[in-house]
């Protein structure tokens, strides 16, 4: 299906470096890219501009976007989040979303990765000291920084800072200037070694579902839409909020497959059990 076909990337951040390698060998695609498309339109880490929309509905927007301007019916893009972790809340977890869009075969197939280990970080910096903690806290500058007056305000910002005497004569622009500095991480992945890790993940999963083929039609793209709930406590049978099975469907012929007890037990331990441990 995909063999000796163009591949375009919907990027500006040169995350082609490592999705590119991976797709060409797997997949005989011959992949590239398009320096006019300016994929910041639909949004920014720093805020200036705002993403309007969620990220798989982002995601799907570039390879619309790409696709139109280019005329290309093969496209893969990205969108990367940065949130709290829900249980550690000084911990931040990097979700990516990869979507693969061909046009020709009326196809979508996306997959996610998530990832703690992220340096998404940002504060008011009042010193030379908070500035010395902050780029070892966020390994500056192997990940570059970006500097602006305040977290709220978009007039000026400085985007890809990558040495020590750069960013501290911006930081002391900033005081002698406003009064006020903050700081952040740069999350455009040429910028960011460790997203682009992530990024280089995603593909994997990427390239893992369109392996995975319907057994109904044979089209890739075959993996997990849902799951079910109401794995039976070994005590009580009651129905547990663990994992019962997993739902797969087929995005081209809405083919379904339940593959239960996914985890390889058939009942739950007593003590996530709501009737028994309540």
């Amino acid at each position: 299906m995909f063999e000796g076909r163009a591949l375009l990337i919907a990027t500006k951040h040169h995350k082609e470096r490592v999705i590119a390698p991976l797709l060409e060998k797997v997949l005989g695609v011959k992949c590239f890219t398009d320096s006019s498309l300016d994929t910041d339109i639909l949004g920014t880490f720093t805020g200036e501009i705002e993403r309007k929309d969620d990220p798989l509905t982002t995601v799907r927007n570039k390879c619309l976007m790409a696709s139109k301007a280019t005329k290309c019916d093969l496209i893969v893009a990205s969108e990367g989040s940065f949130f709290p972790h829900p249980a550690l809340p000084f911990i931040h977890i990097n979700v990516e979303i990869l979507c693969l869009m061909d046009y020709k075969n009326n196809l979508e197939i996306v997959v996610h990765e998530q990832s703690s280990e992220t340096n998404f970080y940002g504060n008011s910096i009042n010193s030379t000291v908070e500035l010395n903690e902050f780029c070892e806290k966020t390994r500056f500058p192997s990940h570059r920084l970006i500097i602006r007056r305040s977290k709220k305000k978009f007039i000026e910002i400085v985007k890809g800072i990558q040495s020590y005497d750069q960013l501290l004569s911006y930081y002391n622009y900033f005081m002698n200037t406003y009064g006020e500095a903050y700081i952040e991480t740069d999350m455009r992945a040429m910028y960011n070694p460790t997203r682009m890790t992530v990024i280089e993940k995603t593909t994997k999963n990427l390239i893992d579902k369109i392996n995975s083929c319907c057994p109904e039609c044979d089209t890739p793209g075959f993996g997990v839409t849902d799951t079910i709930r109401g794995l039976p406590c070994e005590i009580c049978q009651f129905p547990t909020n663990s994992i019962l099975s997993l739902v797969y469907e087929c995005m081209k012929c809405s083919f379904i497959k339940y593959h239960k007890y996914p985890n390889g037990k058939n009942e739950e331990d007593a003590m996530y059990c709501d009737m028994c441990n309540p």
